[in-house]
């Protein structure tokens, strides 16, 4: 269908305002008379042109039509086991024969959409807080058929999942190249809001590249003013083409999001979510590339010792041996103000770009060292995901260590996250546990997994690690 002029929309839309306002105007002030009413031939009821300057009014209907079917409803299940009243005897038959009706477990419900990305293989992409923890999930299709879905992969750190649905018929949204976009592009958000399925809200790209944002994880947003309320999650969020510009995935509301909307929400782009797709179809998790480097936020007076005349960039504090700035002739002391054009205004921003880029990136790294610009080139490498704990220290074996989850870096929280902890391990008798946060070490300081490996050069003689549990710290010295 050849796309219509904006202006005739908004003419269109005018002109019925204006309709609308007269009539109510007139009616309002119509005076009361005895007179016996008038009968008119014209019928009562108004109705719109179905032209204007003989072209037919615009109407979002025939694409909805091709793209809906594409957009479905994820339930998940969750099993989550529950205290027992009967404490210590919850296990003892005796007693379970005498409260056979106590409880085990309780069952967590929840419900998202996802988007049918590819019909022939089932693929659907919903978002990784839709699925996550389930023990089971099922896709409800336009057409009313409901499938168990198979669990391919997530990652947490973009909110990025991908399942799959052993069905045929399937109907599935292009993906568009999401670079394209511009504020004011008109975009449809399409998903089950509140559980009400096969919803449709529309608006405008409000902002690309929006970043910044606490608690959410790698970002790099399309925020929209298109409806977007809880059950939208995972959604699409598709252009006037009905390609796939987007994966719904929040909606900011500072009175919670149950207030309703006002207008804020956020869409994962399209090229990330590919980006996501493919690695996780191919490896089942996502390998994120690093610079090797570690960075802080200019202040004032660090940027006069430095030459600069403004605080904006991240400066390099220390570049590790072996990574793709140490090859690419990066030093400490260098400020990067922007890579690949994009700018870097502080240390948190060039820790974002790097996570959206995947392992083998080449990237032009703008820098002013000494006060002079200068451009680099540089290649991301991969960054490990886990690092053992006796390949550090003999004093935390049975421990390994991973990245903080990018939703709590983003929320300012600093330091290495402790994965597992084996059982009866020499760190497991130093009363470390699994989901303690290293904040900070007598190794030396850190502010990632690379960085703590790296205070590791040089063991200390005695180690004493700060930690964060819960919502208390404490310090474990490390026999």
């Amino acid at each position: 269908m050849r796309p219509l002029p904006t202006l005739l929309a908004l003419t269109a839309a005018s002109a019925f305002g204006g309709f609308a306002a007269l009539s109510l105007h007139e009616n309002l002030n119509q005076s009361a008379q005895a007179a016996p009413a008038v009968v008119s031939a014209v019928p009562a009821t108004g109705a719109l042109p179905s032209a204007v300057g003989g072209q037919p009014l615009p109407s979002l209907a025939p694409m909805l039509k091709d793209v809906m079917p594409a957009v479905v409803s994820v339930y998940t299940t969750q099993r989550v086991r529950v205290a027992s009243p009967l404490g210590p005897f919850a296990d003892d038959p005796f007693f379970r024969r005498l409260f056979p009706t106590v409880p085990q477990e309780r069952i967590d419900q929840s419900l998202g959409s996802g988007v049918i990305v590819d019909a022939a293989k089932g693929y659907v992409l919903t978002n990784h807080h839709v699925i996550d923890n389930a023990d089971d999930v099922q896709v409800t299709l336009a057409d009313g058929r409901t499938l168990t879905a198979e669990f391919l992969g997530s990652d947490a750190d973009t909110d990025v999942a991908l399942i799959r649905i052993p069905a045929e018929n399937l109907t599935a949204i292009p993906l568009a190249d999401s670079s394209t976009l511009n504020v004011g592009d008109f975009v449809v958000a399409i998903g089950n809001p509140f559980g009400l399925s096969q919803t449709v809200t529309s608006g405008i790209v409000s902002a690309v590249g929006r970043s910044g944002i606490r608690g959410l994880g790698y970002q790099n947003f399309i925020q929209t003013d298109a409806s977007i309320n809880p059950g939208n999650s995972g959604g699409a969020l598709v252009n006037l083409r009905g390609q796939l510009v987007g994966i719904n995935t929040a909606s900011l509301n500072p009175r919670g999001s149950m207030a309703g909307n006002i207008g804020l929400g956020l869409a994962i782009p399209s090229n990330l979510a590919r980006d996501v797709m493919r690695q996780l179809e191919t490896r089942g998790e996502v390998i994120r590339g690093t610079l090797g480097v570690e960075t802080q936020t200019l202040d004032a007076r660090v940027a006069a010792g430095l030459k600069l005349d403004t605080t904006r960039g991240a400066l390099i504090t220390r570049v590790y041996a072996g990574s793709g700035a140490a090859a690419a002739g990066l030093q400490a002391g260098d400020v990067v103000t922007a890579i690949n054009g994009q700018r870097i205004d502080d240390a948190p921003s060039l820790h974002n770009f790097e996570g959206l880029q995947p392992v083998g990136s080449t990237l032009s790294v703008e820098v002013r060292r000494d006060g002079k610009p200068l451009t680099l080139r540089a290649v991301l490498k991969e960054q490990p995901r886990a690092v053992a704990g006796e390949t550090l220290d003999p004093r935390l074996s049975g421990a390994s260590f991973a990245e903080v989850p990018e939703s709590l870096r983003q929320a300012g929280l600093q330091g290495v996250l402790v994965k597992e902890v084996a059982r009866n391990s020499r760190a497991a008798q130093n009363q470390l546990r699994a989901g303690d946060v290293v904040v900070a070490a007598t190794s030396g300081s850190f502010n990632d997994l690379a960085g703590f490996r790296a205070s590791f050069e040089r063991p200390p003689p005695q180690l004493i690690l700060q930690i964060r549990r819960g919502n208390a710290r404490g310090n474990l010295p490390m026999q």
